[in-house]
């Protein structure tokens, strides 16, 4: 699959109106059925970076905000393989984190709630070969509830 269309526009504004109108109106439905919610407060999650790699966005990233249009694309790309999450706090992968790496090392992070109900928790280009080569060594995803 080819990586869908980069978005260019003109200002930090008009990122984050389509953000809120594309994501935060009503749920995205994936691929396989999962409704996944939005807070226009997540807007931050996908649009801005650290600067230290401290876990603190601090700074807006034109990388990240040029890719909010990938996020559906992610989501509802049933060939895309599917990905336990890590709880760097807990040392151990869990399933109701659902990581997924698109094209173009793109990866977009879920929080299920139940089988069908999750919220979005982050997305973010994995410029780092030890952040993909974790993500590729973690177990494949399965989803808790069923």
């Amino acid at each position: 699959m080819a990586a869908p269309e980069l978005l260019k526009m003109a200002s930090l504004a008009i990122y984050q109106g389509y953000f809120n109108a594309t994501y935060c109106l009503k749920p995205l439905v994936t691929h396989d059925g999962i409704s996944v919610r939005f807070r226009k407060s997540d807007f931050n999650h996908c649009a801005y970076e650290s600067s230290n790699r401290d876990g603190y966005k601090d700074r807006f990233s034109p990388q990240r905000a040029e890719r909010l249009g990938w996020i559906r694309a992610a989501l509802q790309d049933p060939n895309l393989v599917l990905y336990a999450g890590w709880d760097k706090d807990k040392h151990r992968y869990f399933h109701d984190k659902r990581v997924t790496l698109m094209i173009d090392d793109f990866v977009v992070v879920i929080r299920l709630k139940s089988a069908t109900e999750a919220t979005f928790v982050t997305c973010y280009v994995a410029d780092d070969p030890d952040t993909k080569a974790k993500i590729l060594s973690s177990p494949k995803w399965i989803n808790p509830f069923i």
